[in-house]
């Protein structure tokens, strides 16, 4: 079997390729291009910086990728701890990012809904600069209206590793305020959208640095891990131990 030590190491380097990827492709690019109330600012600004564009769905590729990993290699570091939880914490996560890139898809249209001359004969550029808007708009709304998803997913983690022992209480402890910020942002973005601040994910980035640093700076601790490998196999098939 690959040593523990080695899933952590690899958690740790999907964290950061999917941190940045993920800022550069939701957060930075998103907040150059889309000008909100101003459609016609919105087109001019993807068709100028198309390349950037798609810099930066191809960063949001790298994260999906990752997100997909993280998925598996989350369930296979937590799974000695209970791994019904873990598992159905893996399908949630798997979940959340088929769900972001439904949205994501939205985003992408844009250059092709401007540059096809099928859509230039029957609409006008008005009309274009309206529908793409609806579409990035889609796109913005639909990544808020899911987080519940990854929200919890990142309760039932941060619990698991709380109980885990052989990774530090504090980190679970982070994880879960951080699965509660999704939620609250979900529901107060469906039933309450005034009060959907985008402060309440600010635990999120720190959270993210904190993960990613001290898997790849201290892993695991593999003597508790032995320890509750043992106490699992023990439960599920005493003849093992």
């Amino acid at each position: 079997m690959t040593p523990v030590q080695t899933y952590a190491r690899i958690a740790g380097i999907l964290l950061l390729v999917s941190f940045v990827g993920g800022t550069f492709g939701e957060l930075i690019v998103p907040s150059t291009l889309i000008a909100p109330g101003n459609a016609a600012e919105t087109a001019s600004r993807i068709m100028a910086h198309e390349s950037l564009f798609r810099l930066g769905f191809a960063g949001y590729l790298f994260e999906a990728i990752c997100d997909v990993a993280l998925a598996l290699v989350f369930y296979i570091l937590l799974r000695p701890v209970h791994r019904n939880l873990a598992l159905f914490a893996a399908f949630l996560g798997l979940i959340s990012t088929a769900m972001f890139a439904v949205c994501e898809l939205f985003f992408f249209v844009g250059p092709v809904l401007l540059r096809n001359p099928l859509y230039l004969q029957g609409f006008s550029r008005e009309q274009l600069n309206a529908i793409l808007y609806f579409f990035v708009y889609v796109y913005s709304a639909g990544a808020g209206l899911f987080m519940v998803f990854y929200g919890l997913a990142s309760i039932i983690r941060g619990y698991l590793i709380y109980r885990s022992t052989y990774i530090p209480r504090f980190v679970g402890v982070l994880l879960m305020i951080v699965g509660v910020a999704f939620i609250a942002k979900n529901l107060t973005l469906v039933l309450a959208p005034a009060y959907s601040w985008d402060l309440l994910l600010l635990p999120a980035p720190l959270t993210i640095v904190v993960l990613t640093v001290w898997f790849l700076w201290k892993g695991v601790d593999v003597q508790k891990w032995n320890a509750r490998v043992l106490a699992m196999r023990a439960i599920t098939d005493p003849a093992l131990t």
